[in-house]
């Protein structure tokens, strides 16, 4: 389920970019500005999709050796100096 920001405030950036590759992305595209943002959301997307996943992953983790802990408990609490 992908959602779309609703429309923000636009504003002039610079950005320093190859100057060959620029001139061809211009023949494939009326409009680089919106392609550039096109692209930059997708990956923006990709990157927050990649987070919640290792954040899951490792919540998995967590759950998996809370359970471990919970079952057997910690080789610490046999040698305890208190």
């Amino acid at each position: 389920m992908e959602t779309r920001p609703a429309p923000a405030r636009k504003r002039p950036v610079n950005l320093t970019m190859n100057e060959a590759l620029v001139t061809q992305a211009k023949s494939y595209t009326d409009n680089l500005s919106a392609t550039m943002e096109s692209l930059l959301a997708e990956f923006v997307a990709t990157q927050q999709s990649a987070q919640r996943k290792r954040q899951q992953e490792a919540d998995v983790c967590v759950a998996d050796w809370n359970a471990v802990h919970d079952a057997v408990g910690s080789f610490a609490d046999e040698h305890s100096t208190l």
